[in-house]
C-alpha cells in the first residue's frame, strides 16, 4: 500500500514533527499547542477570541462532521481574523451531515486562514501535554509536501510564548455598540431584546457572542466598549451594572492598564460580574495575584463546586493562567473551586456587589449548568435598584 506524501507537519521546539494531511488554509503559522476535550462546538471554540497565539489539538476524532455555518461564530467583530493559529485533528474531515450546514468544514477553515493537520495521534499528543505541559510549536500546510523543518522549527523556538503578552487590543473592538440579540432558540433562531429591564456595560477584552447573548436574554441592554475604555467613561453611560469579559492572552499584561480601571469600577459601587480574563483582572485588582498554568484548562466537561449553593456544576472552560488563592485578602471569599486540580473558578467581595466565575456560564459550547450565573447577575443589579 502506498503512503500518502504528508502535506502538513506540526514542528514542536524540542525537535519532535508530527506528519499528517493539510487541511484549511496553506501557509504556516506559530503558536502555544494546547488540547481542547470538548466534543461538540468545534467553530465556536475556532472563533473564541480567548485562543489567539494558540493552536488547539482536538481530543475528539471527528471534527468537522457537522459541517459549518454563519452562526456558530463566537468572534464578535465578524471582519476580524480569527485569533487561533491552527487546528490538530484526528480523522480526516467528512462531508457534512446536518440540516444546518452550509459549508464544508474544510472550506470554512480556509476562509477564515486557519492552518490544520489531521491524522496525528491526538491521544498522544494529548498525554504530552499534560505530562509536560503547553509546547510551542509551528504547523505549516503545503499541498506539495514540502517543508523546511529547521526553519520551522527555529520559527517555534523564537516565538515568545503567552505569558508578559497583551493579546486584548488584538481582539477588542475599535469602537462602542449596542447589543439587544438574545440566546437561539430551535426552530426559531436568535432573538431580539424588546422591553430592557436594565442597562450594562460590557468591557471587551475578547468577548464571545453568547455572552452577549446570555445577557440580552436577562432583559439587559448592553453597551459593549473597547478593553481601554476609562472607568470614568464607563461610568458617565450610567449603567446598572458593569460586565468584564473573557479575553487571550497574560491578565497581568493587559492589567497593566485594565486593573487601575478596574479598581475605579469596584469603588463605585456598581454591579460588577466577571468571566475568565475579566475575573483574573479583578482578582488582581482586588489584591491577588495570577499565574501561567501548566496545561491550561480547555474543555466543556470540567466539574466545578459552588460552594454557595453545594452544588456541582459541568462548565465550559478555556484559560491558560489561574488566580492563587492563598493571595486573596480577606475581604473577597472564593466561591467556586476546580473539582479536577482544585484550582480557584470564582470569588466574590465579602461587602460588594462584586463577583466573578473563571469558566465560561454562556455555554458555547458546552453544558448549560452556568445559566443562573446571569440571573444572579441581574438580581444583583435590580436589588441594588430597590
Amino acid at each position: 500500500m502506498t503512503r500518502r506524501l504528508p502535506t502538513a507537519v506540526l514542528v514542536l521546539k524540542d525537535g519532535t514533527v508530527i506528519e499528517g494531511m493539510g487541511l484549511g488554509a496553506v501557509g504556516e503559522a506559530v503558536g502555544e499547542v494546547c488540547f481542547n476535550t470538548a466534543i461538540t462546538g468545534y467553530q465556536e471554540i475556532l472563533t473564541d477570541p480567548s485562543y489567539v497565539g494558540q493552536i488547539i489539538t482536538f481530543t475528539f476524532p471527528h471534527i468537522g462532521n457537522v459541517g459549518a455555518n454563519d452562526e456558530d461564530i463566537e468572534t464578535s467583530n465578524l471582519a476580524a481574523a480569527s485569533g487561533v493559529r491552527g487546528a490538530v485533528l484526528r480523522a480526516d474531515i467528512t462531508n457534512p451531515s446536518n440540516y444546518r450546514a452550509a459549508l464544508h468544514f474544510d472550506e470554512w477553515l480556509k476562509r477564515r486562514g486557519i492552518v490544520a493537520i489531521a491524522g496525528v495521534d491526538t491521544r498522544a499528543l494529548t498525554a504530552r501535554i499534560r505530562e509536560e505541559g503547553m509546547v510551542d510549536a509551528a504547523i505549516a500546510h503545503d499541498p506539495a509536501g514540502k517543508f523546511d523543518k529547521d526553519a520551522l522549527l527555529e520559527k517555534a523556538r523564537a516565538f515568545p510564548g503567552l505569558e508578559g503578552l497583551d493579546l486584548a487590543k488584538e481582539v477588542t473592538c475599535g469602537q462602542s455598540y449596542s447589543w439587544d440579540e438574545t440566546r437561539w432558540e430551535w426552530d426559531k433562531g436568535y432573538g431580539l431584546l424588546e422591553n430592557a429591564k436594565h442597562h450594562v456595560v460590557a468591557v471587551d477584552y475578547g468577548i464571545k457572542r453568547n455572552i452577549l447573548r446570555c445577557l440580552a436574554s436577562t432583559g439587559v441592554k448592553v453597551t459593549v466598549v473597547p478593553a481601554t475604555t476609562s472607568a470614568e467613561d464607563v461610568l458617565a453611560m450610567n449603567p446598572d451594572g458593569v460586565f468584564l469579559s473573557n479575553g487571550p492572552g497574560d491578565p497581568a499584561a493587559t492589567g497593566e492598564y485594565a486593573v487601575p480601571e478596574i479598581k475605579k469600577l469596584v469603588d463605585s459601587g456598581k454591579p460588577l460580574f466577571g468571566i475568565c480574563l475579566g475575573h483574573q483582572m479583578l482578582a488582581r485588582a482586588l489584591g491577588a495575584q495570577t499565574v501561567k498554568m501548566r496545561q491550561g484548562h480547555h474543555g466543556a466537561n470540567h466539574p466545578v463546586k459552588d460552594y454557595t449553593t453545594g452544588k456541582v456544576e459541568i462548565t465550559s472552560m478555556n484559560h491558560g493562567f489561574t488566580v492563587e488563592r492563598e493571595t486573596l485578602p480577606v475581604s473577597v471569599e472564593e466561591t467556586h473551586v476546580s473539582l479536577f486540580d482544585g484550582t480557584n473558578c470564582g470569588l466574590r467581595v465579602k461587602d460588594q456587589p462584586v463577583f466573578s466565575v473563571q469558566y465560561h456560564p454562556e455555554a458555547s459550547p458546552g453544558p448549560q449548568d452556568s445559566h443562573y450565573l446571569f440571573d444572579r447577575f441581574v438580581r444583583m443589579i435590580s436589588e441594588s435598584k430597590s
